[in-house]
């Protein structure tokens, strides 16, 4: 037995025989938890950046938003191959007419091999699906989804805004007609226990998603779990007590699952807690030294 893992890395390498970086974009778009159809606050723990601060210039076509991303991993990647990820917001939230746009200018860059595109389950409506259907056809169209934890009770408590129901369907329109699935957990939300994550994880992993980001809770300024903290309300989780739960997780996660992320890291300015969480670095070389010691002793 080992813990070895599928990663992200290796599936690129797999499938495209190379070393591909993903460059992250941002499509201008809104989320139906900001613009009154649901919510005006967003997920509790959401950045104003909605999970994009990473993400390119909305001012900016999607042609220059790849050619920036292009030039800042130039000094790592010469004549290189890329996935154009659609981070900010909600990427399937908008007019039909928009989204092909943006997508086909992504799509059809000569360096750009796959598209990756962040969403919410609810936001997938029949024309929006027959779309990137069209488009897995050119190049391989990944879909993630933000479903963060299984339990109605957080799922309230967070604002996500939407009912397990409705992941679950997400997910079998998509796979049915061919689209890779990367679902999103978050690990240590408040009044979750160690079996309530792993009871999150086994879900995914049996319901036919294709890959898992595992993402630690992070507290942001500017959002209301910066405020909820400052309460004192919450608490969030150690290193070591991370890195042990990600043993407990990847002993169980199959092996045919992609693991597209360990862990995960916000703009350090906006970081209020863990503060270990900033040296990314330190944290991926943790991982890994626990891996190497349980491999050892079994």
């Amino acid at each position: 037995m080992s813990l070895s893992y599928y990663s992200l890395n290796q599936y690129l390498q797999d499938q495209f025989g190379r070393k591909v970086y993903k460059i992250a974009l941002n499509g201008g778009f809104t989320c139906p938890n900001r613009d009154g159809t649901i919510d005006t606050r967003g997920c509790i723990f959401c950045s104003a950046g909605g999970s994009g601060d990473f993400a390119g210039n909305p001012e900016k076509s999607i042609q220059e938003q790849i050619e920036d991303g292009k030039r800042l991993v130039s000094s790592k990647i010469h004549d290189g191959k890329y996935i154009a990820y659609f981070q900010a917001y909600t990427n399937t939230y908008g007019p039909i007419e928009k989204l092909k746009t943006l997508y086909e200018e992504a799509i059809h860059h000569p360096d750009i091999v796959a598209l990756s595109i962040a969403t919410r389950p609810d936001c997938l409506p029949e024309e929006v699906l027959n779309l990137l259907e069209k488009l897995n056809r050119i190049k391989p169209v990944w879909v993630e989804l933000g479903l963060q934890t299984i339990h109605e009770k957080t799922a309230q408590y967070i604002r996500r805004g939407y009912p397990l129901a409705k992941y679950d369907e997400a997910v079998r329109n998509l796979r049915v007609r061919g689209l890779e699935v990367i679902t999103h957990v978050i690990l240590g939300l408040p009044g979750e226990s160690k079996e309530d994550m792993k009871a999150t994880v086994a879900y995914v992993c049996s319901h036919q998603a294709t890959g898992i980001k595992l993402q630690l809770l992070h507290v942001l300024e500017r959002t209301d779990l910066a405020e909820e903290y400052r309460r004192g309300k919450i608490s969030v989780m150690s290193e070591d007590e991370y890195v042990n739960l990600l043993m407990e997780l990847l002993a169980v996660i199959p092996n045919d699952i992609v693991i597209h992320r360990l862990t995960g890291d916000g703009r350090k300015k906006d970081l209020i807690a863990p503060m270990w969480s900033g040296n990314k670095k330190q944290v991926l070389n943790h991982i890994q030294k626990a891996l190497k010691e349980a491999d050892s002793s079994m």
